[in-house]
């Protein structure tokens, strides 16, 4: 079987497209892969890469073409619309010319859903079926992380947005919760598969290295790892933080990654007095997190209030649960319902700052052993609901019309 994966993102850029194209290599499917030109998240192009240069390359044993495009620069405003435009608009005249043979196309379709207009070129030239992946509800997501308020453009972008739900052949979604989300947008949900994300098979329990220990402490340790951007709620981190910090407790909090607002945060923590227990450590590679998870108490996972948010399963709870670490979530809706069915951790609601530094307060106060039972039961709920060799199975069962 021969599958095409339209993406805008892909490698050398960290997303989890990535392991699952290696997946479906693994089980002997033929990939090819139509992307941009890397250039996330610094918003220049990577060493090697250029407008023009290197249209095509192997990586694995994997084909892979690639469509000039705008870089995204600050990640803002109209330079962002810019990207985003480009990578559909250059992209589909590419794929008008670009000589491709698929059984099937895969849209992993993350922000933006414009990213899935090549795709239409490539049906039309191939009959193959489209299988659209939504990872994030457009255009709901980029009003909620942006400051897009033109209701031209939005109306422009909804009445897009029907139309690639309704004219993709298949849709999968990674939450439960977008399955009503987009029947009240009158997608047959006949259509509607779900199929939740895994993670990389690195993500696992692995001991203590020294080499990382110097950014931790003898005190409770309390990680986040990830994209650190409006869709977080980093004000609400903050805030939980100094009210833990207020009443006299020991609480280390170290937060892994970066993102557009990051310099912004680092000197909000300063002017409020917790850039002590508050750390910003930077990026590391993936491949690393299991082993800063290894000391890690518990783990951390926040969004802000949103009603688009609550419907999303975050990528990294799954990531998380594979590591077998209790979970402190501050969110709403899919997320907290699967800590607390999980019973892997303490949550609650998105944005509520003391309801968070109440459950931190509360972590800290547990035992050894309670914290043990909860990182197993996170391990457990992995592998029953996430489990990566079963849910590319799942995957390659749909692409084969078989049972699911």
């Amino acid at each position: 079987m021969k599958i095409l994966v339209v993406c805008q993102y892909f490698w050398p850029e960290n997303f989890r497209i990535n392991d699952l194209v290696l997946g479906l290599k693994e089980k002997g499917l033929e990939i090819v892969v139509f992307t941009g030109k890397p250039n996330y998240p610094t918003g220049k192009f990577y060493k090697g890469y250029s407008m023009l240069g290197k249209s095509k390359e192997i990586w694995n044993g994997i084909t892979i073409h690639r469509t000039p495009l705008i870089t995204r620069g600050s990640g803002r405003g109209l330079r962002l619309f810019l990207n985003y435009l480009s990578f559909a608009l250059i992209g589909s005249i590419k794929a008008f010319f670009l000589k491709v043979d698929a059984d099937v196309i895969l849209v992993y379709q993350q922000s933006p859903i414009t990213a899935a207009l090549p795709a239409f070129i490539f049906r039309n030239k191939t009959r193959a079926r489209i299988y659209l992946y939504i990872q994030d509800l457009w255009p709901e997501s980029i009003e909620a992380t942006t400051s897009l308020k033109n209701k031209i453009v939005l109306k422009f972008l909804y009445r897009l947005c029907d139309w690639i739900y309704k004219s993709a052949d298949t849709i999968l979604i990674q939450s439960k919760a977008f399955r009503s989300y987009l029947v009240s947008r009158k997608v047959n949900p006949d259509r509607i598969i779900y199929l939740p994300n895994s993670t990389e098979s690195f993500y696992k329990r692995e001991l203590q290295t020294n080499e990382i220990s110097h950014f931790f402490s003898a005190k409770t340790n309390i990680v986040f790892a990830g994209n650190i951007g409006e869709a977080q709620s980093f004000d609400t981190l903050i805030a939980a933080a100094k009210i833990v910090k207020v009443t006299g407790n020991d609480i280390n909090w170290v937060i892994i990654g970066d993102g557009r607002r990051r310099r912004e945060l680092e000197q909000l923590v300063k002017e409020m007095g917790i850039d002590d227990v508050f750390k910003f450590i930077g990026a590391f590679k993936p491949e690393m997190m299991p082993f800063f998870f290894a000391y890690a108490d518990a783990l951390l996972i926040s969004l802000k209030k949103d009603f688009i948010f609550s419907l999303t399963i975050p990528s990294k709870l799954q990531s998380y649960m594979a590591c077998g670490k209790p979970i402190i979530g501050s969110l709403d809706g899919e997320g907290q319902l699967i800590i607390n069915g999980a019973d892997c951790g303490l949550a609650s609601a998105a944005e509520d700052a003391s309801g968070l530094a109440k459950n931190v307060i509360a972590f800290m106060n547990t035992s050894s052993r309670e914290r043990s039972r909860m990182g197993n039961n996170a391990f457990r709920y992995f592998n029953m609901e996430f489990d990566r060799k079963k849910l590319l199975g799942k995957l390659e069962n749909i692409f084969k019309n078989e049972s699911f």
